[in-house]
């Protein structure tokens, strides 16, 4: 089918959290056409892509988009128009090429990125083929193991943990659908246990509680080993527990402020802090356990915990290669978080996921705390083989959305789909003290 682009048009539309955001949709002349949502995200390394805003205080806060919009249809569709959407890398080129700026920053990264994304949905559609498939051919049939946000802290709640993100990971159970399931029985007893308690069970950005009244930091890791139990699994077998501090948000002045702990802690107490609980509990991985730019404190932190945890890189790699390589080089952390729109383009995406893996690096494919109804991510994860997915928790349609995409994917792919489980994560030692990381493998 003829996948020449006839047309590209954009629109504002509301994210998750009721903002405006882009879609863009693009038309080929085959008939085929491609839409794609552009999330947005409220805890934001100063090292992403920019993200675009009007600045308007007299139109959504501030926070429209018609100017990203304005830039889709007057600056990107009359270039677009006459060239192959199926030739991504030269489409992202082409964009970036139009934009001029290390950072996105002229015509913004949601507006780049959501024509990027809308031309390869357009390419798939016009040859019949999922995402999943048309971006990572035959062998495209990894379901990732989900890291669940059920109770959500920091800058994606209110009154609740200094620490952003509290997640179950169903890494024994022997597929993805039944991974769902253990991940909803657990998120419902939690919700039991919490009002129970006489706390709150509203949900927060990610559909995760978020209880005012916690006594610390940890108390909701004992609160969901809890609800693990009750729901009748076993902990640190069938379901561990994962952490996102996004600690840049409590860094300062070269200290981590823990407010509910009544801690003003180091970069290496910190990390001790987090070797004690991977004692205690089953503990698997840790993103942005420091802050975006202590990369001394993150090399100890390796040292410390890489052998024995996931160390995963968000605010600190923000998807761009550079970091990355800087990463690697300096043997920091030990995984890469994924998010699209940290860098602004598929291309340079799928180019960060295979620099982590070439690198001996895990690279976990991520959701935004604004979020739309798009799946992208739930086809790019098994597209990349990758294993691993962050998109919230088990309530919010926007979440949900991407495992009902996942478990539609799994049934599709029949007998050839695989559930990594454990696999996963080759490091996790339950309950082990750590001997300090390897080394890491240099890319090549």
């Amino acid at each position: 089918m003829d996948t020449t682009i006839e047309m590209v048009r954009a629109r504002e539309i509301l994210d998750s959290r009721g903002d405006p955001t882009v879609a863009v949709d693009v038309f080929l002349s085959g008939g085929a056409i491609g839409t794609a949502m552009v999330p947005s995200g409220a805890s934001t390394g100063k090292h992403e892509a920019v993200e675009l805003r009007d600045g308007d205080p007299r139109r959504y806060r501030g926070k429209g988009v018609r100017n990203a919009v304005g830039n889709v249809d007057d600056v990107m569709a009359p270039e677009l128009i006459g060239e192959d959407a199926s030739d991504q890398s030269a489409i992202d080129s082409l964009l970036r090429e139009l934009d001029g700026t290390p950072d996105k920053s002229k015509l913004g990264a949601n507006a780049i990125l959501g024509v990027s994304l809308a031309c390869a949905r357009a390419a798939a559609n016009a040859v019949g083929l999922p995402l999943y498939r048309y971006l990572g051919g035959p062998l495209a049939r990894t379901l990732p193991v989900p890291l669940m946000n059920i109770l959500n802290g920091g800058k994606h709640a209110t009154d609740s943990a200094d620490m952003q993100e509290y997640m179950i990971v169903p890494l024994g159970l022997p597929t993805f659908s039944e991974a769902v399931r253990a991940g909803s029985e657990v998120f419902h007893e939690l919700k039991a246990e919490l009002h129970e308690r006489g706390m709150g069970t509203g949900v927060g950005d990610e559909g995760g509680f978020a209880p005012s009244g916690l006594k610390s930091n940890v108390q909701p890791i004992e609160l969901m080993v809890r609800a693990i139990e009750r729901a009748g699994y076993r902990a640190g077998e069938d379901i561990a527990i994962a952490l996102d501090p996004a600690s840049s948000e409590f860094h300062e002045n070269g200290t981590y402020k823990l407010a509910r702990d009544g801690k003003v802690l180091t970069a290496e107490e910190l990390g001790a802090l987090y070797a004690e609980w991977h004692l205690k509990f089953p503990l698997v991985s840790v993103e942005d356990g420091l802050a975006e730019d202590d990369w001394a404190g993150w090399k100890t932190l390796t040292h410390q915990l890489g052998d024995r945890l996931q160390l995963v890189g968000d605010d600190l790699f923000v998807t761009n290669v550079e970091r990355i390589r800087r990463g690697v080089s300096e043997g920091v952390g030990n995984a890469v978080l994924i998010k699209l729109n940290q860098i602004g383009t598929l291309s340079e995406t799928i180019e960060a996921v295979d620099l982590a893996h070439r690198s001996g690096y895990a690279a976990v494919i991520s959701h935004r705390s604004g979020e739309t109804e798009d799946t992208t991510i739930a086809d790019l994860c098994v597209a990349l083989n990758t294993g691993q997915i962050k998109t919230g928790s088990l309530s919010r349609s926007e979440r949900v959305a991407k495992y009902n995409r996942l478990m539609e994917i799994e049934l599709e792919l029949g007998d050839a789909a695989r559930y990594p489980g454990r696999d996963a994560f080759p490091r996790f030692r339950r309950g082990q003290p750590s001997q300090g990381a390897p080394p890491p493998s240099t890319p090549g």
